[in-house]
């Protein structure tokens, strides 16, 4: 019969052990209070994928974060990958959302869901499957997945939510120089292409978690600061001398970062800016730089929180 007790009741200690109560102030804002570690500006240099071993280099702060699972933010995980020549890598993250961005070589990905050619400066997205990645020649990848969202929830995937996506740098190049050539280009705050899903007509990002964006930052020209609620992990695709991203809470009256954190584009290095941060990217520099930022943001606009502001 409908509602007979089926098991013996816990006894009150059991239910009470890890029962606990605060007073509203002391819980409302566990920053503050120091029971959450913040999100860290932090800086990965190439350096730490140039080794001639085959293998996968997480950007790894769960000590700064206070996870038991690798991450490099709450819900992200960016790693490195490296591949000879000949060689193959296998993965197959607990994630519902891969992103691989070919920073150089080519070869093939094998899935459940068929094969991919890539090569350099191609962005191919998986659904979280088990991948073999082959290489023709020696290869390096910048992979951003959303396993650690899944770590903290405590849950595995249970269906793919998108078939395996492709984008070559040749679309990616021309889309780019048309937003360029735009009349309208001057005036906007970013000159870039966002990598988008048919799938996901809502919120227009390249998967239900990853938002992704490719963009170019001219010389002599500064792109004012703007934030949002979600973390970007961002990859430097061609950064030189003079080209740097400013970061900080606050904005002074004109407009400007106060006590800005610089970070300098390196080109194959990757930073993170964390939620909440004013940030603008400056290029003091006589050429172009380009650089792909991923983030949590297609959870975060789904969810109805992004809050996205500009100066």
């Amino acid at each position: 019969m409908n509602g007979e007790q089926t098991q013996e009741l816990l006894s009150e200690a059991e239910l009470e052990r890890e029962a606990v109560l605060f007073e509203y102030s002391q819980a409302a804002d566990p920053i503050v209070a120091g029971t959450m570690p913040p999100i860290p500006i932090r800086h990965f240099l190439a350096e730490v994928y140039r080794t001639e071993e085959t293998g996968l280099f997480p950007l790894d702060l769960s000590g700064e974060l206070g996870t038991d699972y690798p991450a490099t933010s709450p819900s992200l995980l960016a790693s490195f990958a490296r591949i000879r020549g000949g060689e193959s890598l296998a993965t197959s993250p607990q994630a519902t959302s891969e992103l691989y961005y070919v920073i150089e070589g080519s070869g093939f990905t094998d899935t459940v869901r068929g094969g991919i050619a890539w090569a350099e400066g191609d962005i191919f997205v998986l659904p979280g499957v088990r991948s073999v990645h082959r290489a023709s020649k020696d290869t390096r990848f910048y992979v951003v997945n959303d396993s650690p969202l899944l770590s903290y929830l405590g849950v595995a995937q249970r269906e793919s939510r998108f078939e395996p996506i492709l984008f070559r740098k040749e679309s990616i190049r021309e889309e780019l120089e048309k937003a360029k050539a735009d009349p309208e280009a001057a005036r906007r705050n970013r000159i870039s292409v966002l990598l988008a899903n048919r799938k996901f007509r809502q919120t227009r990002t390249v998967t239900h978690c990853l938002w992704a964006m490719f963009g170019v930052i001219l010389p002599g020209t500064r792109q004012k600061p703007h934030r949002h609620q979600s973390v970007a992990l961002d990859f430097v695709v061609e950064g030189r001398p003079g080209v740097y991203t400013n970061v900080g809470r606050d904005l002074e009256p004109d407009g400007s970062i106060r006590e800005a954190f610089r970070v300098d584009w390196v080109t194959g290095s990757a930073f993170v800016t964390p939620p909440g941060s004013w940030h603008e990217h400056v290029n003091a520099s006589d050429g172009p730089a380009f650089i792909l930022p991923i983030q949590d943001a297609g959870l975060h606009t789904y969810l109805r929180t992004l809050d996205i502001r500009f100066t």
